[in-house]
């Protein structure tokens, strides 16, 4: 497939990650019965719906566009594959910009929707990740540094194996479909969880100027633990080629 083709896919599938997943959080998450009382119905989906849409996202659009693009959808995905071999360094920089358009795309859609209830307010709720006081559970910066750093690693590590020429075919996306929720399940309440500088980038830029001043954070510690998770599996899991 040509390199255009591979671009578009990533865009439309980085857009359906953060319109499904940031979307779950923003419209679903916690479900009021008016927006006056505040009163909760209990008809919200919590951190467990919001980490299973993540995963979903990535599941449904791995059988969408796998076999196109390879369904990266996350630049620190993108570098983790080019550590580990299995991707070309010189298609990396289009994929990259492909996936933060893709994010842009997918938040901005998501902000026009949200933005139709009375007294929405994209700064206090719209998914962004941050740390400090911008972290769900006031994590401190190290924290957050090492919970995204591990996370990605571990999610990339989940990845490789998944895909690689000896695991079970047909089955990788469910592995990290479901990598992904777990995730999600341990770090939403450390950083709102990124992994994914791309996914971080989209709702960053409409939640105003303090979440774009920690978005530093969510670029390097994602391609950090991506690209150890790549060099690890390359050079100590996989089977050596004969």
């Amino acid at each position: 497939m040509d390199l255009p083709r591979r671009c578009l896919a990533e865009v439309l599938g980085t857009a359906w990650l953060v319109f499904g997943g940031c979307g779950s959080a923003v419209l679903a998450a916690k479900f009021l019965s008016d927006g006056h009382s505040g009163a909760n119905t209990g008809l919200g989906i919590g951190f467990v719906g919001v980490s299973l849409a993540f995963g979903l996202t990535v599941l449904t659009m791995a059988y969408a566009i796998g076999h196109i693009s390879g369904c990266h959808l996350n630049p620190a995905v993108t570098l983790g594959l080019v550590a580990g071999g299995r991707f070309k360094a010189i298609d990396a920089v289009p994929y990259i910009v492909a996936q933060v358009v893709g994010g842009l795309l997918g938040a901005g859609i998501l902000y026009q929707i949200a933005s139709g209830q009375t007294d929405f307010s994209p700064i206090d709720s719209f998914a962004s990740n941050g740390y400090g006081s911008r972290s769900p559970g006031k994590y401190t910066l190290m924290a957050c540094l090492i919970a995204e750093v591990v996370l990605t690693f571990m999610f990339l590590i989940i990845i490789h194996g998944a895909t690689d020429a000896r695991a079970p075919k047909g089955f990788a996306p469910i592995a990290i479909g479901l990598g992904l929720t777990l995730i999600h399940l341990i770090g939403i309440p450390v950083t709102n969880l990124s992994v994914n500088p791309a996914r971080s980038t989209g709702p960053a830029v409409f939640a105003g100027t303090e979440a774009l001043g920690q978005l530093w954070l969510f670029w390097l510690a994602p391609i950090a633990g991506a690209v150890l998770a790549g060099l690890t599996y390359r050079f100590v899991l996989e089977e050596p080629k004969a």
